[in-house]
């Protein structure tokens, strides 16, 4: 039997905040599985990586690291060289290995030639949200099971592709959802299912991104909606498939609103910001500048690598050629009767969320503060971690990093829920995704949280910010099941015509 255990894992996303959690080294027994070990002389599964941005180097220490026992990377695939040829000598390195790996690189044009050629068990997806449905589709035809990154995909034909892959082929699709993974967002899990408030009838959840890290999709190729899907799909997938976890439930009707109306160069000449640069890189004195060669991991992955495909990742947050928004709400009915309110924005001072359950016997509020302030450094620079400088400290006594659960039935005060301790990014949930990704078929028993997740769940979570996307561009409320994304009700579900929400 193995015990819970500390791997080692990259953040996503390098403008995220580092929390408390994001520095854990043991799990609590609670929300970290225990597996067996693999039994003598099992045959490794064969890993290619689709996809070599930053977004791959979680799952490339994985593979090279704490999971090696059970998993073997084989292949890269990519358009872009130099990237490619970064990872391959992190490979290397982490491999003990005198040099690079010396993996075999394709391009995207010759998966399948890969799949067959290295005999790879299993694809993992990391490249651009567009890009995801076509790339599943093609590794499960070839004869692979994927791993994608969410989001599933950004468009209602990608989701129809998806979902007549896996029916053609029988094979398997993995979603991670490392938020589902989070300790105090599975503890709310629990809250609900144990029926102590009793059935829902709302949730309200608001989600604020800061100045740093919402910041930073406005610099991406994420600016880019029909690249993206906007914030809608591309993260709040994450947040649409944590309420549909929690309720056990299908979202039937969305209403959305929303808009540009921070970022961008219209914004910005109201407000009389004056000229902007291109780009960050260079830049001296200016807050909302990216410079890549102050991460030796971004300048070799992006401004190094740009000779080959004039991708820019630090593109200025106040140019023209945004199409996103960066303040939405949405207004979604559920199938068993319960109603979202949610909001999301993208220029907050701090960064976090709170979430609220209300139902027949009580109440449950989630607030967590992942980073609360963005404070400048002697340069002007953002500073990623605030808490590591004294003045970082003064800024945020008002509103401390930290994380609470309370809850409270009717007649009754209220109380703390425990939230045990997770371990890596995103809330302490990374490290234990990767366990059940690249361990499941090794683990002891099942998971009472049920926090795996497969295409469906995928499907139901970009099922909302498709359709809100679609009712931002009409202004009209949309039903689900008119986009036509096939069966996403769960078994013993009622249907929306049935909840009466149509």
């Amino acid at each position: 039997m193995t015990e819970p255990t500390a791997p080692r894992t990259l953040d996503q996303n390098p403008t995220a905040p580092r929390p408390a959690s994001a520095r854990a080294t043991q799990g609590d027994p609670s929300v970290v599985p225990v597996f067996a070990p693999p039994p003598p002389g099992r045959r490794r599964r064969r890993y290619a990586v689709v996809g070599t941005g930053h977004r791959a180097g979680m799952y490339v220490g994985a593979v090279t690291g704490d999971h090696a026992d059970v998993a073997e990377l084989v292949a890269w695939c990519d358009t872009n060289p130099a990237r490619m040829a970064y990872y391959d000598a992190e490979a290397g390195t982490a491999l003990g290995l005198a040099g690079p790996a010396g993996l075999p690189r394709y391009g995207p044009d010759d998966l399948e030639r890969l799949v067959v050629d290295e005999r790879v068990d299993v694809v993992v997806v990391t490249t651009p949200d567009a890009t995801h449905a076509s790339l599943v589709a093609r590794a499960l035809d070839a004869g692979a099971d994927v791993v994608v990154e969410k989001p599933l995909t950004t468009t209602v034909e990608g989701c129809r592709t998806v979902v007549r892959a896996v029916a053609r082929t029988g094979r398997d699709v993995v979603m991670t959802f490392n938020y589902r993974y989070a300790p105090r967002n599975s503890a709310l899990r629990e809250v609900v299912a144990s029926g102590e408030i009793g059935r829902v009838t709302s949730v309200h959840f608001e989600w604020a991104l800061d100045t740093v890290h919402g910041a930073d999709y406005f610099r991406r190729w994420h600016r880019d909606k029909a690249t993206s899907g906007g914030l809608l799909v591309h993260k709040a997938s994450h947040h649409f498939d944590l309420v549909n976890w929690w309720l056990d439930d299908v979202p039937a009707r969305v209403y959305a609103s929303g808009g540009l109306r921070f970022y961008g160069d219209t914004n910005a000449a109201e407000r009389g910001l004056g000229p902007r640069p291109e780009r960050g890189t260079g830049t001296v004195g200016d807050p909302w500048a990216l410079d890549l060669t102050h991460d030796p991991r971004l300048k070799a992955l992006y401004l190094d690598a740009e000779e080959h495909d004039g991708y820019r990742r630090d593109q200025d947050v106040f140019t023209s050629g945004i199409t996103i928004e960066d303040n939405m709400a949405v207004l979604v009915d559920y199938a068993g009767g319960a109603t979202l309110t949610y909001s999301l924005n993208a220029h907050s001072p701090w960064e976090g969320y709170r979430v609220t359950v209300n139902g027949t016997a009580g109440r449950a509020e989630l607030e967590v503060v992942e980073r609360g302030a963005v404070v400048l450094d002697g340069d002007g620079r953002a500073v990623l971690d605030p808490s590591a400088t004294p003045d970082g400290v003064r800024a945020e006594t008002a509103r401390p990093s930290g994380e609470r659960l309370r809850v409270q039935r009717h007649w009754e005060p209220a109380r703390e829920w425990p939230i045990p301790s997770g371990v890596g990014g995103h809330g302490g949930g990374d490290a234990i995704l990767l366990m059940d990704v690249f361990r499941r078929h090794l683990r002891e028993g099942p998971d009472p949280l049920g926090r795996a997740a497969g295409y469906r769940e995928g499907l139901r979570a970009v099922a909302v910010g498709i359709a809100a996307n679609q009712s931002m561009a009409t202004g009209l409320p949309v039903r689900v099941e008119d986009l036509g994304l096939g069966d996403l009700t769960p078994p013993d579900l009622p249907t929306a015509a049935a909840a009466g929400t149509g």
